[in-house]
């Protein structure tokens, strides 16, 4: 075995060079969860996480999909459409029972159909930045909690137009 020397050399690598997480530099970039209003106003990088532990943890992204906008439209026009329709039920005798657009109400009908929408936006506003927040108790996220407004929305609504086409008039 002459010429040949014994190594104590790690295979693949020096073993005086340091591990790839000894060669970064700076902190952890995750742990600034909430994305740069940069990245939010101008066309953001974060789609989806990319790490398999990330995934059941809150995380925020700046790249939202067609399928979550079409979402948001569709409770916002379904939010003005319950509110158009609660007030034709309202000229027609009905009363509201929800104490909080009742409590708007009293201000007119055009303050309740602002407060409406925009209490329906600070909602929606809400559950888009939290989307991707894991509730551990029924182990599901946030984004799902979309769809499921729009089924009670439409629910509302038929519920509505019931009342309108068979018992108001």
């Amino acid at each position: 075995m002459a010429g040949f020397s014994q190594s104590n050399d790690k295979p693949g690598g020096d073993s005086d060079s340091p591990s790839p997480a000894e060669k970064r530099c700076g902190g952890d970039r995750r742990t600034h969860q909430f994305p740069k209003i940069k990245y939010l106003l101008l066309s953001g990088r974060r789609a989806r996480a990319r790490r398999q532990e990330d995934r059941y943890r809150t995380f925020y992204f700046d790249r939202y999909s067609s399928k979550l906008f079409a979402a948001i439209v569709a409770i916002l026009f379904l939010s003005v459409l319950d509110a158009l329709l609660t007030l034709h039920l309202i000229e027609g005798g009905s009363k509201e029972l929800n104490p909080v657009m009742s409590y708007f109400l009293k201000y007119g009908p055009l303050v309740f159909l602002v407060a409406k929408y925009f209490l329906t936006c600070i909602g929606v506003i809400i559950l888009l930045l939290f989307r991707n927040a894991f509730l551990k108790r029924s182990t599901t996220h946030t984004q799902n909690l979309f769809s499921y407004i729009i089924g009670a929305f439409s629910t509302v609504i038929v519920w509505e137009l019931f009342l309108i086409f068979f018992v108001v008039s």
